[in-house]
């Protein structure tokens, strides 16, 4: 059999515009690969010059340790790259740029020119090249580092040119990317201008502690949110891994994913797997349809992650992902269960923060109406505001002494309740000024919590069926079905495989086995399938003590004792994501001496 059409090798410009197809999307792609470039020749301080958002001009200059004269004309041909030479580099790559596509993909759709010094020449080379047609290098005036300019980007290739948006749009994009590489590169000092005029300047410091990177990429609401992540461990085989950086508090939600950022060995990227293991993380601290927002640097060893899945670098992919996702979910879960009303959160991994200093308001314990334990305070405390009646009206004083007496030093985080406001807030006087609390809310988070402790602690129960239900699914799904036969166990499912596309159930969780148990065996399966992992049990489960818990929080209008509000108070301060309620609602908010004081214009 013939070909209509001969075989033939196509010519190298060719080739090379169909590689910038991949790697050269829009202009932000060019500075994305180019000042990658400069930071694996260590550039401590990168120009970034813009024309027409980077359509008409594209200028990197950095100050890193510049190209050899006789190597200039191999840096614009195919595949050719300081960064790596054996199979063994390539499992390994600690560099930014490594495949050696970028700059001849650029060259072949743009004017462009290459400028570079290294620190021990006399004086720069320049070579050129418009449209992969490349000139001889010729000598020129340049300081030590290199400089590329990219010009009139995609002018041989009208079709792509008109895909081009408007120039504020790819600036836009430009400015996005850049906002990724300040959080990952704090110690880089970039400077960015566009039509000639400065637009931003990112001055380089020790590490992102300092807070300023932060400020000006997310702004003050995030950094005034934000928990310190911290968390390190070495798997079984040895290795370490290591997750640190920021999220936010529950609180400070957002409508969309634009506060999200993660790093992969200073590598910014987006995984599916980590963004999945961040949603349960926040899953019942997190309001129905709002994002978290977060910064988050990854570790680990080259070698356990694969950077060479696409050309623009955007995706990795992990040795074991299942142990990625788990630590992940578990670091942040961790850092997430300290969110207690009242208290601030450090780092993962440090002590759980104190209610108060030792001895400041410890006091023999007795139970309340609630259900709850309530701590005794002074004696004066005590007589002026406990009701023997619960159902009777709280009496006011007209005068009442200061809180923090003499023998008290330290108030508790959410202070003491001094009133209940139509039957659905308490007040609470703390050492700063107000605190307002949602008591059903709060209450609700308390029962879940309890319940789920309670049902951790005895284990996951089995239910076996009385008849054995056969269930249809897909090849793919019995063959993870019968490769994780052991995984369904443990979440309570009993399955033998007995067809190439069917299954028979032979047992459930006991606590849901009142639900929809095949339509739960097929999202576990699908969990299982895509990421190894799956909290599909866990969270049916959560959600219906959720539910439980709501129907036995003390209801709206219900008139609490000054003990019992106290006593909520001190649950509050003790139980884990008592911020939140069990739908992501706040349970309390506090308002500073400072804050009332403006309501009524006093020191006016």
């Amino acid at each position: 059999m013939t070909s209509a059409v001969p075989i033939r090798q196509l010519p190298d410009v060719l080739i090379n515009q169909i590689a910038a197809g991949e790697v050269v999307e829009r202009p932000a792609s060019v500075v994305k690969e180019l000042v990658e470039n400069a930071l694996d020749a260590g550039a401590g301080r990168v120009d970034i010059d813009l024309e027409d958002g980077g359509i008409r001009l594209i200028r990197i200059r950095d100050d890193g340790l510049g190209i050899e004269p006789q190597e200039l004309p191999l840096a614009v041909q195919r595949h050719a790259t300081s960064k790596i030479a054996t199979l063994d580099d390539l499992e390994g790559v600690a560099t930014l740029g490594f495949r050696g596509e970028a700059l001849p993909s650029i060259a072949s759709v743009s004017r462009f020119a290459l400028i570079s010094r290294t620190r021990d020449a006399e004086h720069a080379t320049a070579i050129e090249v418009d449209g992969g047609l490349v000139a001889a290098p010729v000598p020129r005036s340049h300081p030590h580092g290199t400089t590329v300019e990219v010009r009139d980007l995609f002018y041989n290739v009208p079709a792509r040119r008109r895909f081009l948006k408007a120039e504020r749009t790819e600036l836009s994009h430009i400015e996005d990317w850049l906002r990724q590489l300040a959080l990952a590169r704090p110690d880089v000092e970039l400077r960015v201008s566009h039509n000639g005029k400065p637009s931003r300047r990112w001055k380089g410091e020790r590490d992102l502690l300092s807070g300023e990177r932060l400020h000006e990429a997310l702004g003050p609401d995030f950094v005034k949110h934000s928990l310190r992540v911290e968390h390190g461990t070495v798997a079984d085989d040895g290795r370490a891994l290591r997750l640190q950086g920021w999220i936010a508090e529950p609180s400070y939600n957002r409508a969309s994913t634009d506060q999200q950022f993660l790093f992969v060995n200073e590598r910014a990227v987006r995984d599916r797997g980590v963004a999945h293991a961040v949603r349960q993380a926040y899953a019942d601290v997190l309001f129905h349809g709002r994002h978290p927002a977060y910064v988050l640097f990854l570790s680990l060893d080259p070698r356990r992650v694969d950077v060479n899945v696409h050309p623009a670098k955007h995706e990795v992919r992990f040795r074991d992902g299942r142990l990625i996702h788990d630590f992940v979910y578990r670091t942040l879960q961790g850092v997430l269960a300290e969110t207690r009303a009242g208290a601030a959160v450090a780092t993962f991994n440090a002590p759980a923060a104190t209610v108060a200093a030792p001895g400041a308001w410890s006091a023999p314990m007795r139970q309340s109406p609630l259900g709850l334990q309530v701590a005794e305070t002074r004696a004066a405390y005590e007589a002026l505001y406990a009701t023997p009646d619960a159902a009777a009206p709280i009496a006011m004083p007209t005068t009442a002494p200061s809180l923090a007496a003499n023998d008290e030093p330290t108030l508790p985080p959410l202070g003491y309740a001094v009133a209940q406001l139509h039957g659905i807030y308490i007040l609470a006087e703390c050492a700063d000024g107000l605190i307002v609390v949602d008591m059903h809310a709060a209450h609700e988070r308390i029962g879940y919590e309890k319940l789920k402790h309670a049902h951790d602690g005895e284990g996951l129960r089995t239910q076996p069926l009385l008849v054995p239900q056969t269930v249809a699914v897909s090849e793919r799904e019995a063959d993870v079905a019968e490769r994780e036969a052991a995984t369904l166990a443990q979440l309570g499912f009993e399955v033998t495989r007995t067809g190439v596309q069917s299954l028979l159930l032979r047992a459930v969780p006991a606590l849901l086995a009142n639900g929809d148990t095949e339509g739960l065996l097929r999202d576990v399966l699908a969990d299982l399938r895509e990421h190894g992992e799956t909290r599909r049990i866990a969270a049916a489960r959560d959600e219906l003590l959720a539910t439980m818990a709501c129907h036995h929080a003390v209801r709206a209008n219900r008139r609490l004792t000054i003990h019992e509000m106290n006593a909520l108070l001190r649950e509050m301060e003790a139980t884990e994501r008592s911020g939140q309620c069990n739908h992501g609602r706040p349970t309390w908010a506090r308002f500073s001496l400072a804050e009332i004081d403006k309501w009524f214009l006093r020191g006016r």
